[in-house]
C-alpha cells in the first residue's frame, strides 16, 4: 500500500486515482479516505487526479499516541502535497476535514491551492457561545466521549443514524451504509477518535478562514443533526470573502454518500472552469 511519511515519521496511507488537475480530499471523523470513493470514482473518470489520505490514527495510517490537533493535521496534509509535488490543487473536505484544510491554508499559505470545497462543515466552531448561539454545549461532547469509551462498537452503531439520517421521524438509512460507517470507525484508533472530539468541537477557526483567498464553495444539508447549518455553514460562509453557499433541503450530515449525485454534479460544475 502507498504511504507518505509525516515529519514525525508517522506513515500516512493515501490513494491516488486518475490523471489531471489534482483534487485532494480530507475526510471527516471518524472515517477514512474510503468515505470519498464515490466522488473519486466520478471525478477520476472525468479528467481529475483524485487523492485522499487516511488521517493519522484513522484507517490504514499509523496510530501514534499524540498529534490529533489541527496544526499536526495541517502539517500532514502539507507532507502529502509536497511529496506528490501537487500544484493548482482543489481541496475538498468533509466536516473536520474542511477545518483541516482551513488550518493548512492559514498555517502554510495558499500558493498551491486553487479552490476549496467545504462540505457539512464544523466551522467556525461547534461550541455554543455568544458568537454562535446555535452551537452545542460542552456537555454534549463530554457525553460523546463517555459513550465512546464505554462501548466503542455500539457507539458507532448508534451514531450512524445520526450521521447519515435527519431529524425527520421517517428518515432511514440502509444496513449497508451503517455497516460501512461502523467499519471505518472501528479501523481508527480509539485514542485518535477520542482526542478528535475535542479538536473538532473546541477549536475556533474564525481567524483562519480569513486566510482563504481562493474561490470557496460550502455545501451543507438543511437537516444536518451533527452540524446544524445555522451554527456552521451560514456563519462560516460569511467569514470567507466571495464564498458560495448551497444548502441541500432535507439532507443530513453524511451528504457525500446520501446526496452523492447532487454533490458530484455540483463539484464538477465548480471545478470544471479550471479545465478550460
Amino acid at each position: 500500500m502507498p504511504f507518505i511519511n509525516a515529519k514525525d515519521g508517522t506513515r500516512l496511507f493515501y490513494k491516488d486515482w486518475g490523471q489531471g488537475q489534482p483534487v485532494v480530499f480530507s475526510h471527516g471523523w471518524p472515517q477514512n479516505a474510503d468515505a470519498f470513493d464515490d466522488q473519486m470514482l466520478f471525478l477520476g473518470s472525468r479528467g481529475f487526479r483524485c487523492i485522499a489520505h487516511d488521517r493519522r490514527g484513522h484507517g490504514r495510517s499509523d496510530q501514534p499516541w499524540q498529534g490529533y490537533d489541527y496544526d499536526t493535521f495541517a502539517d500532514d496534509l502539507l507532507a502529502i502535497v509536497e511529496e506528490l509535488d501537487l500544484h493548482d490543487v482543489i481541496h475538498v473536505g468533509h466536516a473536520m476535514g474542511g477545518a483541516e484544510i482551513v488550518r493548512y491554508i492559514a498555517r502554510h499559505g495558499g500558493k498551491r491551492v486553487s479552490k476549496v470545497v467545504l462540505v457539512a462543515t464544523v466551522l467556525p466552531i461547534m461550541l455554543r457561545s455568544a458568537a454562535n448561539p446555535f452551537g452545542r454545549e460542552l456537555a454534549e461532547f463530554d457525553e460523546l466521549r463517555g459513550r465512546l469509551v464505554l462501548n466503542r462498537s455500539q457507539f458507532l452503531r448508534d451514531i450512524a443514524a445520526w450521521f447519515y439520517g435527519t431529524s425527520r421521524d421517517d428518515a432511514e438509512i440502509s444496513q449497508g451504509i451503517s455497516d460501512a460507517f461502523w467499519r471505518q470507525g472501528m479501523q481508527a484508533g480509539l485514542k485518535a477518535i477520542y482526542d478528535c472530539i475535542a479538536t473538532f468541537s473546541e477549536t475556533d477557526l474564525t481567524e483562519d478562514m480569513k486566510s482563504i483567498g481562493v474561490p470557496t464553495l460550502f455545501l451543507h444539508g438543511s437537516d444536518d443533526r451533527f452540524c446544524p447549518a445555522e451554527g456552521s455553514a451560514l456563519l462560516a460562509a460569511e467569514c470567507v470573502k466571495g464564498a458560495e453557499l448551497k444548502i441541500y433541503q432535507g439532507a443530513g450530515h453524511g451528504i457525500c454518500l446520501m446526496e452523492k449525485d447532487c454533490i458530484n454534479s455540483d463539484l464538477l460544475v465548480f471545478m470544471t472552469p479550471l479545465q478550460e
